[in-house]
């Protein structure tokens, strides 16, 4: 049976030391993408049976979520846990509000024992991303805050097309006048979520008012307040579309403050379907975001890279779900009353 070449023939074909060679053929770190590619094409053309794909990637999955994980970030990152656990790879979390303020993606590449990440909403500018992909480190994007290249693995919900639902069912029940309570104007979901929004608006013949447009932080504070703003007004809207159920439940307080009744006086609606979406009093009509599935895709994502698979489509975006809760209904038939 005829041998394959030699680390020490594929280190003289390719001209680097048997040492090198060596560390490539191991998958060892400290080895620039151009070697890599000049000792694989070395094992090619001596015509040998070497690993023409390089063994998969060792090491723990760094996670970083800097934020606090309840609700919409413990369900991701159980999710990406338990995912983990099934694939034999161990986690190392980073998380909390006060981890925004540490940076770390710069140091990933270089730290023993990580193997790859994934990154849930990253604050990082996306050219903090872009510089880690070119670095040759392994990771994976769940719901970037911004865009960012095609090449670059990433996986969040449809949100323009769970908006675009969402106000579609009340432009239905005759709702023409929309409150928007959007959330941040930088993220990434909510541009998608608004286009979602204005699209609905438009089949139904409406422009978007944008006086009836606020952003803010996705906290119930925020929802309470903008919603005082928009139901204090004589020309009030008759429904409010927020940008996810913390932000709904907060619209709600302000609409009981105010002594209108939801869905009679005003409708509201959320956004992702947390636990807080069944705890209100009316229910929240919501879009569902399959928070879960978004963790286990994601790492799914990730061994596929770690394992050295070509990805054709890298930015994967999960269908969502309207849930029709009582929270949303008619619009009023005389129109909103005056304050």
């Amino acid at each position: 049976m005829t041998q394959g070449p030699t680390v020490r023939d594929i280190a003289a074909h390719a001209g680097v030391s048997i040492a090198t060679v060596s560390r490539v053929l191991n998958d060892q770190e400290h080895v620039s993408p151009g070697t890599r590619d000049l000792v694989q094409q070395a094992i090619d053309e001596l015509g040998g049976r070497g690993p023409r794909r390089r063994p998969t990637r060792a090491g723990a999955v760094f996670v970083r979520c800097p934020y606090v994980l309840t609700d919409y970030f413990g369900l991701i990152v159980s999710s990406i846990a338990e995912t983990l656990d099934l694939h034999g790879r161990q986690l190392i979390l980073n998380a909390g509000e006060a981890a925004q303020h540490t940076p770390v993606l710069g140091s990933l590449p270089t730290r023993p024992g990580i193997g790859g990440a994934i990154v849930v909403l990253p604050p990082e500018p996306a050219d903090d991303l872009i510089a880690l992909q070119a670095a040759g480190f392994p990771f994976v994007v769940v719901d970037p805050r911004e865009d960012v290249p095609r090449d670059i693995a990433a996986v969040s919900a449809a949100h323009f097309a769970g908006a675009r639902s969402l106000t579609a069912h009340l432009t239905a029940f005759g709702h023409r006048r929309i409150g928007l309570l959007a959330g941040p104007d930088n993220w990434l979901a909510g541009a998608a979520r608004r286009a979602g929004h204005v699209s609905a608006l438009a089949d139904a013949g409406v422009l978007l008012d944008r006086q009836l447009a606020v952003p803010g932080e996705p906290t119930v504070r925020f929802g309470f307040q903008a919603a005082q703003r928009l139901l204090d007004l004589r020309d009030r809207p008759t429904a409010l579309v927020c940008f996810n159920d913390k932000v709904a439940s907060g619209a709600l307080a302000a609409a009981v403050q105010l002594g209108l009744r939801v869905p009679e006086d005003v409708s509201i609606a959320g956004f992702d379907d947390i636990d807080l979406a069944q705890a209100t009093r009316p229910m929240l009509t919501t879009v569902r975001q399959p928070l879960a599935e978004m963790g286990r895709i994601a790492v799914g994502l990730l061994m596929r890279i770690l394992d050295r698979h070509r990805l054709d489509a890298l930015h994967v975006e999960l269908a969502t779900e309207l849930i029709i809760r009582d929270s949303t209904g008619p619009a009023p038939e005389a129109g909103p009353v005056g304050r």
